[in-house]
C-alpha cells in the first residue's frame, strides 16, 4: 500500500519502557538500525554513523492519504512509535499526562469487552490522540482501536491474542490490525498489518 516491499527475514525490536525510545534491526541492510524518538527518526549503521535522519517527523507525513508512498524514513518513524506503543501497553496509561476513562462495554460474539478511552497528550507520538482499549473478563487485552493519523487518519480495529508470560507478564505475541468500519467491527479483508512476536524478555 506504500510501495515498499517487506521482506519475511525476522527483526529484533527494541523499546524503553520508561522514555518513548525504540529500534529495529536489521533496517534497509544487515549492518543497519532505526533510531526513534518522537522528535528524530534516523537509520544509522551498528557503529552508530547516520545513514539519513529527519527532525520533527510527524510533519512530513502532513496531506498524506491512505495510499501515499512512504521514504524509509516514513516506514522507521511508523515502526518505530507504533511497535513503542504496542510493546509498553498498558503500562504507557499511566504515563502523565494520558487521560484514561471507562466507556462504553463492547460485545464480541458471546463475550462483552470492558472498553477503556485513553486520550494522548501531543507530545507522545502514537496513531492518535484518542484510542479505545478492550479487555475480557480476564483482564486481557483482546482488541485496539484508533486511528491511523499519518495516512489520512483511517479507522482501524487491531485484535490481539496468543498470550505469552515474561517475567511474570503476560502479553500477545499475535496483532492484526482491519480497517474498521463505520459499525465499528473490523472489516477483514485486507489484512492491513501482521505482527508475530517471540523471543521476548525484559532488562
Amino acid at each position: 500500500m506504500k510501495d515498499l516491499v517487506q521482506d519475511p527475514d525476522p527483526r529484533e525490536m527494541t523499546v524503553w519502557l520508561h522514555e518513548e525510545r525504540a529500534s529495529v534491526m536489521p533496517f534497509g541492510a544487515p549492518n543497519q538500525r532505526t533510531a526513534f524518538t518522537p522528535e528524530r527518526i534516523a537509520i544509522e549503521t551498528n557503529n552508530g554513523r547516520v545513514v539519513a535522519e529527519r527532525l520533527r517527523p510527524r510533519a512530513s507525513f502532513k496531506g498524506h492519504e491512505q495510499r501515499t508512498p512512504w521514504d524509509p524514513l516514513h516506514r522507521a518513524y511508523f515502526n518505530g512509535y507504533a511497535l513503542w506503543t504496542y510493546l509498553t501497553t498498558p503500562f504507557l496509561l499511566k504515563i502523565p499526562g494520558v487521560d484514561v476513562r471507562e466507556a462504553e462495554s463492547w460485545t464480541e460474539g458471546k463475550e462483552v469487552w470492558r472498553r477503556l478511552r485513553a486520550r494522548f497528550p501531543a507530545h507522545l507520538a502514537t496513531h492518535s490522540d484518542i484510542q479505545d482499549f478492550f479487555f475480557d473478563r480476564d483482564f486481557m487485552l483482546r482488541r485496539h482501536d484508533y486511528s491511523v493519523d499519518v495516512a489520512c487518519g483511517f479507522a482501524a480495529a487491531q485484535h490481539v491474542y496468543d498470550y505469552t508470560e515474561v517475567g511474570g507478564l503476560r502479553l500477545p505475541t499475535r496483532r492484526r490490525a482491519f480497517r474498521r468500519g463505520t459499525d465499528d467491527r473490523a472489516i477483514e479483508e485486507p489484512l492491513m498489518i501482521s505482527i508475530d512476536l517471540s523471543d521476548i524478555h525484559y532488562a
